[in-house]
C-alpha cells in the first residue's frame, strides 16, 4: 500500500520531534522531512513527492499563509493542513483563502491528528468544531451582501458534482452516488476548480455557497 508522504513545518523543533512520533505510529503515513519555516517549505514541496503538509502558521522569514498560497498555487494536489495555537477566526479565512484543507490546533489529541491527515488525503476538509459557528457566520454575512450574477459555466454533471462536494463527501462517495468512476470525478473536480478559479475542494465549497451554485 503507498503511505501516505507527510512533510511538517514547524520553526520549533520539539514541535517536529513530537509530531513525527505521533505520525510514526500510523502505519498509512511516512514522514518525508521536515522545514523549519515558510521559505524552506516551498523549497522543500518543489523538490520532493509530498501529499500533505503540516503547515505551521507562526514561522519567521515566510509565515504559513504565505508558504501555503505558494505550494498551492505551484502544486495544487498537496493537501495543506494549518497548525496553530491560537483558535482564530482572521487566521480561518485568510488560510481558507489560500488553500488550506484542514486547520486544527496543535493540542489536539493525537488520535485526531491521524484522522485529520487521513481525511485530507481522502479528499475531505476539516474544521475543528469550535470554528465551524464562525465560518457559518461568514458564509451569512457574505451572503447577505449584495453581488453581480456569477455565472462559471458548469455543466449538469459538474454541478451535480460540486453539490456533493459541499456536502462533504470524498471522491468514492461521489462516484458511487453518481454511478461513475473515480478517475471521472477527479476529471470534473479539474475542470470544476478551472471554471471557479479556484485550487481546492474548501475555496470550490466558499465560492458554490457565496454564488449559491448549489443548495444548502
Amino acid at each position: 500500500m503507498k503511505k501516505i508522504r507527510v512533510l511538517i513545518v514547524d520553526d520549533h523543533i520539539l514541535i517536529r520531534e513530537g509530531l513525527r512520533k505521533v505520525l510514526s505510529m500510523e502505519p498509512e503515513i511516512e514522514v518525508t522531512s521536515e522545514a523549519t519555516d515558510g521559505q524552506e517549505a516551498i523549497e522543500l514541496s518543489r523538490k520532493m513527492e509530498v501529499d500533505i503538509i503540516l503547515l505551521d502558521i507562526n514561522m519567521p522569514k515566510v509565515n504559513g499563509i504565505t508558504a501555503c498560497k505558494i505550494i498551492k498555487e505551484e502544486n495544487p494536489h498537496i493537501g495543506i493542513i494549518a497548525l496553530t495555537i491560537h483558535d482564530q477566526e482572521e487566521y480561518l479565512f485568510e488560510l481558507i483563502r489560500s488553500g488550506i484543507s484542514g486547520y486544527i490546533l496543535k493540542d489536539v489529541c493525537p488520535d485526531q491528528l491521524i484522522k485529520t491527515i487521513l481525511g485530507v488525503a481522502g479528499g475531505q476538509s476539516f474544521l475543528p468544531p469550535s470554528l465551524i459557528a464562525k465560518v457559518f457566520k461568514e458564509f451569512n454575512r457574505i451572503s447577505e451582501q449584495p453581488r453581480q450574477q456569477f455565472n462559471p459555466g458548469l455543466t449538469e454533471r459538474e454541478t451535480e458534482i460540486l453539490q456533493e462536494l459541499v456536502s462533504g463527501k470524498t471522491n468514492k462517495k461521489i462516484a458511487l452516488r453518481l454511478f461513475i468512476s473515480e478517475k471521472t470525478v477527479k476529471n470534473h473536480l479539474t475542470n470544476i476548480f478551472q471554471k471557479l478559479n479556484v485550487s481546492d475542494r474548501t475555496q470550490a465549497a466558499l465560492i458554490a455557497i457565496k454564488n449559491n451554485l448549489v443548495k444548502l
